[in-house]
């Protein structure tokens, strides 16, 4: 025989695929082997298909919680087969390995690790309100520590736990085969415990995922029971009963709107703070004590977190951190520095750490094998009906019992009373089988009653034991008629239920860790900030402080001053002003923008601090600087800022177009080429101004003069400038007040405003003061009062504070009286006008 032939001769030969063959136009008739059946399926069906049956096995069999025992497939298999292995809390522990060992075997025919990574939750009490496991050993912490490896440690169920598996044996729920048919596992726990909601679950399945937040058992019992009353309860009734989440690590649920929507909807976002209180530390010092954080949240990360906030300087005043922790509890201290608000800390700390953390909740679970967004109203409805098939089933199984247990009874009853024929039957028999159907012949009994009539010691024979059978057999006629009267009435259903979770909140019931506070809007940082005056200083080079009045002692005309900052020498401080904490500061800086800080969030530092570099501070260009600011209570649209460049243009706008500036700054005014913003003004349009030059010229005109403009509006002249000469100052004209000028070799005169007569705006002006080598260049031109001081500082750090009576009232074009003594090389850089209040501190003081 051929070779070929002998191929063909092989079984089984013409089911094997064959290459495809074309006909003579070269067409391929089949791909497919001879008698093989082959169906055509278009490949989007079947990934649609495929794809559907591969989510619907995450959502059913992975991923959500049975909404009647709040448990995955993964969890009850371990519950279950821990209770399998006789491993009950009043029993010793067993190897978790051991475990995994059996749930995998068993039940769950997947990774070890996704098996003890589970049980190691259910045993840790930062992740379970109510844990189900007793661990013994490294089970992890707070800390984000991973638990130990399942050969070190050990389990057993927890006490908890047995409310979940009791009964499980009396036919409550319904078994179903395991993943090779070999055993059988329960489909739901009888669950007397509502662990959907007092442990709560989180889950990421296909397209959805649930994140049910945990609930103390006292106060979800207290839901049950008031749903048992009424069945007609409204979820806004059920919340006077379950308040809120109550989270395992504590904390507080800031505000009640999240807890309202999640109830409601079944979807809502929950504020969740840190519990952190302030303690006074030595030497006038403050910390933060962190004794609770919110729920999921690594301890060690936080605690990373903050380190890192203080090293970048986005939280300023950190001190020190210690983790003080122990076994007692929780406690996290952060020192703060000397003068230090320590609220305010804390404020930032919650806006930028985990210390304040977000809860979304999802009551996503499985209803009748269906994913579905319950609400409250609708768990409790859900658990509520498992446990009424729970307790019918089970008294179902016990009816059963109990008439069968009676059968046979009332056979053996048969037997006592007729001892004689029953002894003598069974003696002329020749076998139990004989004998068997002898009894059940002659006494009419059914075979369960013969076969208990053989089996029967003889010690039950006594008068004794003849009275306990009788005894039994009426407690047992009772219990089927208390059986058969639960099985006709709902409400002693619910009365069984309502007694055995009672029991329950008897013997688990706690205190609530997390507590909920009214107040859901945020701390507003200003309401934690004492209200107090403060200077604010800018240094040529750009760097900013913020300093109490109260550290510039009171000096008269003439001293030398103290020092008022430590600046390098080719730095001086520029700009001084006085502020409250609470005014917003708009800075504008030389290429005309602004930008807008609130006075606390400048870093206060002392007199003798270099301040913080502006550039950290707002995000002005390389080549910009801060050239005028301004504290402003309100955004008033009645009020206006006026605004003088350096080449004498003014520009008028509207305050409140500068109300939302943005954090990469705002434009305020368009300047010409070579042109700078040197200062600005709030006005309410109908003022009259006054500007100064550094030439000692000045001008006096109405602000009508200078229409109101948009808020990139160029403006128009305000005075016509010598060649080299530059303004240097706008004031609002108080014909009460006076003219205080400050020359930079330290000489001041103030001059009355009805010295310098009215002009129109444009005009070259008037001589403001006589400039000389002796006086030097004007520095400073500001409107002052009698009982105003004046603080004055040098391009070397000098501060002097007096009194501007002390400064002689001169006319309009002398050269004035020294105000401060200068060192050799040193010149006056700034001059600020303190307004003097009543209960400014003596002379002298600090």
């Amino acid at each position: 025989m051929k070779d070929d032939e002998k191929k063909k001769e092989e079984p089984g030969d013409e089911t094997k695929q064959q290459p495809a063959e074309g006909n003579e136009q070269g067409e391929i008739k089949s791909i497919y082997a001879l008698n093989e059946k082959v169906t055509p399926i278009a490949l989007e069906e079947e990934m649609k298909h495929s794809y559907i049956d591969y989510a619907m096995s995450v959502i059913v069999g992975r991923a959500l919680p049975d909404a009647r025992d709040g448990l995955k497939p993964v969890h009850r298999r371990i519950l279950y087969a821990m209770s399998d292995l006789g491993l009950s809390h009043n029993k010793a522990y067993k190897k978790s390995a051991r475990i995994v060992g059996e749930v995998l075997g068993k039940y769950h025919p997947h990774g070890d690790t996704a098996v003890y990574d589970t049980m190691v939750r259910m045993v840790q009490d930062f992740s379970l309100r109510y844990p189900l496991v007793d661990g013994q050993g490294n089970f992890g912490s707070i800390d984000g520590d991973n638990a130990a490896a399942m050969r070190y440690t050990e389990a057993k169920l927890a006490s908890i736990a047995d409310e979940l598996l009791g009964d499980i044996e009396k036919d409550t729920v319904d078994f179903t085969p395991n993943f090779d048919g070999s055993l059988s596992e329960p489909v739901v726990m009888p669950a007397k415990l509502p662990n959907l909601l007092i442990n709560g679950s989180s889950g990421i399945a296909v397209g959805m995922a649930t994140n049910i937040p945990p609930h103390n058992i006292t106060e979800v019992i207290n839901g049950i029971i008031a749903l048992i009353e009424d069945p007609g309860i409204t979820v806004k009734d059920l919340r006077k009963h379950i308040t809120g989440p109550d989270f395992p690590t504590g904390g507080l649920i800031c505000g009640w709107d999240g807890i309202r929507d999640a109830y409601e909807t079944g979807r809502g976002r929950i504020k969740v703070r840190a519990k952190a209180g302030i303690e006074s530390q030595k030497g006038k010092k403050e910390a933060i004590v962190i004794t609770q954080i919110p729920f999921m949240v690594n301890k060690t990360t936080l605690i990373e977190s903050i380190v890192n906030l203080a090293e970048t300087k986005k939280v300023e005043g950190i001190y020190d951190i210690r983790d003080e922790s122990d076994r007692e509890g929780m406690r996290v201290v952060i020192e703060i520095k000397k003068d230090q608000n320590a609220n305010v800390i804390l404020n930032q700390l919650y806006k930028h750490t985990q210390l304040q953390d977000t809860f979304g909740v999802i009551m996503l679970a499985l209803v009748d094998g269906q994913p579905k967004v319950l609400n409250l109203k609708e768990v409790l409805e859900t658990y509520l009906n498992h446990r009424v098939d729970v307790v019918t089933r089970r008294t179902r199984f016990e009816l059963d019992k109990a008439e069968k247990r009676a059968h046979i009874l009332e056979g053996l009853k048969i037997a006592v009373a007729n001892l004689d024929r029953v002894i003598k039957i069974i003696r002329a028999s020749k076998n139990p089988e004989v004998a068997r159907l002898e009894l059940m012949k002659t006494f009419k009994l059914s075979e369960i009653q013969a076969k208990a009539i053989l089996e029967m010691q003889l010690q039950r024979l006594t008068a004794l034991e003849r009275e306990k059978i009788d005894e039994e057999y009426l407690d047992l006629i009772k219990k089927i008629e208390y059986y058969k009267a639960v099985l006709k009435s709902r409400k002693k259903v619910l009365d069984i239920i309502k007694e055995e979770i009672l029991e329950l909140k008897k013997h688990y019931g706690d205190e609530r860790r997390t507590r909920i506070v009214k107040d859901e809007t945020e701390i507003e940082i200003e309401d934690l900030i004492t209200e107090e005056d403060v200077l604010i200083s800018i240094s040529y080079s750009g760097y900013i402080k913020r300093i109490p009045v109260s550290q510039y002692r009171q000096q008269r005309r003439g001293g030398q001053g103290v020092t008022g900052a430590d600046v390098q020498e080719e730095d001086f401080i520029k700009t001084l002003f006085l502020a409250s904490t609470h005014d917003t500061i708009l800075f504008f800086t030389s290429q005309g923008r602004v930008f807008a800080k609130r006075a606390f969030e400048i870093p206060q530092a002392s007199r003798t601090a270099k301040g913080k570099a502006m550039v950290n501070l707002i995000a002005v260009n390389p080549d910009e600087k801060v050239t005028s600011c301004l504290q402003v209570k309100e955004f008033d649209e009645k009020l206006f800022i006026l605004m003088v460049t350096k080449n004498g243009t003014i520009k008028k706008t509207n305050l409140a177009a500068y109300a939302k500036p943005r954090s990469t700054g705002l434009a305020a005014i368009s300047l010409k080429p070579g042109d700078v913003l040197m200062d600005c003004k709030i006005t309410n349009g109908k003022n009259e101004i006054f500007l100064a030059t550094k030439g000692g010229k000045s001008i006096r005109f109405k602000e009508s003069q200078a229409r109101e403009m948009g808020r990139t509006a160029t403006g128009v002249r305000g005075i016509g400038l010598a060649k080299k000469d530059v303004v240097i100052g706008a004031e609002i004209v108080d014909p009460s007040a006076t003219v205080l000028t400050v020359t930079s070799q330290g000489f001041g005169k103030r001059s009355q405003y009805k010295d310098y007569r009215l002009q129109s705006r444009g005009g070259k002006g008037i001589i403001n003061v006589k400039v000389t080598d002796k006086n030097g260049y004007v520095v400073e031109a500001m409107s002052v009062r009698d009982d105003d001081e004046v603080i004055l500082m040098t391009t070397k750090g000098m501060v002097v504070r007096t009194s501007v009576e002390s400064i002689r009232l001169c006319g309009r074009n002398t050269q004035g009286v020294r105000v401060i003594r200068l060192k050799e090389g040193d010149e006056v850089a700034s001059a600020t006008r303190v307004v003097a209040k009543e209960e400014d501190e003596p002379a002298g003081k600090a």
